[in-house]
């Protein structure tokens, strides 16, 4: 079956009816317009050879920088590859994020040289920090290579294609995440009953949505990836967004037909499902079924998704999510002679350290206020607190309850609201509690990025009242809106969410602090820090940390120091 080569990693056994070559074996077309159509109308699809020949044409056609490295490149680094039997277990490189290999019907010693295409890959092209679909796209095009080094080359082009507008792989956690937000977007707009549903039974709908790459490039059975790829090489990235959409539609109509209810649970399991569904879908639907479903979406157009695209990287690089934040496991190494709280163990500061930016961590803590020692006084609290960013708030209550905040701005930003009790802070704080029971509760975007985009009525204004309760009428400036709204179609009222006052997160004037707001405080401690109040909180989503109503026993704050500092 390997004609001219073509399919030598190929194992024919697995492959079934299409291992069968019919159809026409030439194609005499250079119209990107007829190539669409003959694309669609899958007219090289029941012939291997030609396919392979489609394929190379297409490639060959990407417009890509000057220096992109080819098949003799390959050649050079690789040496005699006849000589040499690649491994499968070189591990693939970390910016495949932990992907799989698709086997794809492929030889066992094929998947060995698919590791080690992408390996070369990595280093040819070091400013790739992202791309989880390389591994499948790889798999893919070893069917439809000659050998390594045409495949090598093939990858190269997609990867350095510089037509304006036109991306084929994401090469950035940036790019990534933004797809991510971007499908949640056309998804509420062109899917509306399969979105809601996915509303309806996960907790967290944006980590439901960053595995829809995987469902096309990865989880579906090669039979219809295949002819996905057909049209993804001719019409490019908005292919995949089609298909994953029509994913979607077909994984509501099988809930709804298997009379599942809409229960939510975790995440995790509603990606298992969905995983599961699209690597069987085969049983139900096929190649040609999903395109119509695909292409019956009448929707949007390239120049639509890349100004989501662009909107929702914008509204990333603000909140300063640009990477993939890999958590070095940092151990506090506090002395046990000269660490001292009242409130919490050395033990547990260690549990507090652990959910602190990475940037802080290697910081010691440093006791700069506490009612102990310097009284219940908030005018006291400021003097020794003010100088110092971040902060760590710790309370314990008369009841024996824990809870605390990561303050990220020095207090002294609250003096430029005057005597108005003004918000400010950053989207690195944080609540949470440590007794009765250990939990945090991070700025609700983190969660649900979509919220960024929350539109508020013109002329309204979040407050808070001194009380510890929100009110419409005391002046409480409104927290600036990101600049960059996120999400233009995906609406806060899916996620059961209040769509204002998620940015409110510390402030205080002369008479109480507070942390959290809208719909209630996180915290509010008046000017005695003597009693408080705890509440649910749009800014963090947080049950009351503590009893509603509290009596202060103790309050402390720490400071971070610098352990490098002389």
């Amino acid at each position: 079956m390997a004609e001219e080569g073509y399919g030598s990693f190929v194992d024919w056994n697995q492959m079934g009816d299409l291992a069968k070559s019919s159809g026409p074996t030439k194609v005499d077309c250079k119209d990107l317009k007829e190539f669409k159509q003959m694309a669609r109308q899958g007219y090289w699809a029941k012939n291997h050879k030609l396919r392979a020949q489609v394929y190379q044409q297409l490639i060959k056609a990407i417009p890509c920088r000057t220096v992109t490295p080819d098949a003799e490149v390959y050649r050079d680094i690789m040496g005699n590859a006849a000589s040499k039997k690649p491994s499968s277990h070189i591990s693939l490189p970390e910016f495949v994020d932990g992907s799989p290999l698709p086997q794809y019907c492929l030889k066992a010693e094929a998947v060995a040289s698919a590791h080690q295409i992408i390996n070369c890959v990595a280093g040819q092209f070091p400013d790739i920090s992202h791309c989880p679909s390389l591994p499948a796209v790889t798999s893919l095009l070893l069917h439809f290579s000659v050998d390594e080094a045409q495949c090598f080359e093939h990858i190269s082009r997609m990867l350095a294609c510089n037509e304006p507008g036109k991306r084929l792989l994401d090469q950035t956690f940036l790019a990534y995440e933004s797809s991510c937000m971007t499908f949640g977007d056309l998804a509420n707009k062109y899917c509306t009953s399969a979105h809601k549903m996915i509303v309806a039974i996960a907790q967290d709908v944006l980590e439901v949505y960053s595995d829809w790459q995987r469902w096309v490039l990865g989880d579906l059975p090669f039979s219809h990836m295949v002819r996905v790829l057909d049209i993804y090489l001719v019409e490019g990235y908005k292919v995949l967004f089609r298909v994953a959409l029509a994913l979607l539609k077909f994984y509501r109509k099988h809930k709804a037909e298997g009379g599942q209810g809409n229960q939510q649970q975790d995440s995790s399991k509603v990606k298992d499902d969905i995983q599961a569904f699209v690597k069987g879908i085969a049983s139900n639907v096929t190649p040609e079924k999903l395109l119509e479903k695909a292409f019956s979406i009448r929707m949007f157009s390239r120049k639509e998704i890349t100004l989501l695209q662009l909107t929702n990287e914008k509204s990333l690089q603000q909140k300063g999510i640009t990477v993939k934040q890999k958590r070095r496991n940092v151990q506090l190494a506090l002395n046990p002679d000269t660490f001292s709280s009242e409130i919490v163990s050395a033990k547990e500061m260690r549990d507090i350290w652990s959910w602190i930016p990475e940037r802080f961590a290697l910081c010691q803590p440093q006791l700069l206020f506490t009612t102990s020692t310097h009284g219940c006084s908030l005018t006291r609290f400021y003097s020794h607190c003010e100088g110092y960013e971040p902060t760590l708030l710790l309370i314990r209550t008369t009841d024996g309850d824990v809870c605390g905040a990561f303050l990220s701005t020095d207090w002294e930003e609250r003096k430029r609201g005057g005597n108005k009790l003004s918000f400010f802070g950053t989207g690195e704080c944080f609540v949470f509690r440590l007794k009765p029971e250990m939990e945090r509760f991070e700025w609700v975007v983190i969660r649900h990025p979509e919220l960024a985009s929350s539109n508020k009525t013109q002329g309204q204004e979040d407050t808070a009242s001194p009380g510890g309760q929100n009110s419409d009428n005391n002046g409480l400036q409104q927290p600036e809106k990101p600049v960059g709204d996120l999400s233009p179609f995906l609406s806060a009222r899916h996620f059961n969410l209040n769509s204002k006052n998620t940015s409110m997160f510390m402030a205080g004037n002369f008479d109480s602090i507070i942390v959290g707001g809208g719909d209630g405080n996180a915290l509010y401690i008046d000017s005695e820090l003597n009693h408080g109040r705890a509440g649910r909180c749009a800014t963090f989503d947080n049950p009351p940390l503590c009893a509603e109503t509290f009596q202060v026993s103790l309050l402390e704050v720490w400071g971070f120091q610098d352990a490098m500092a002389p």
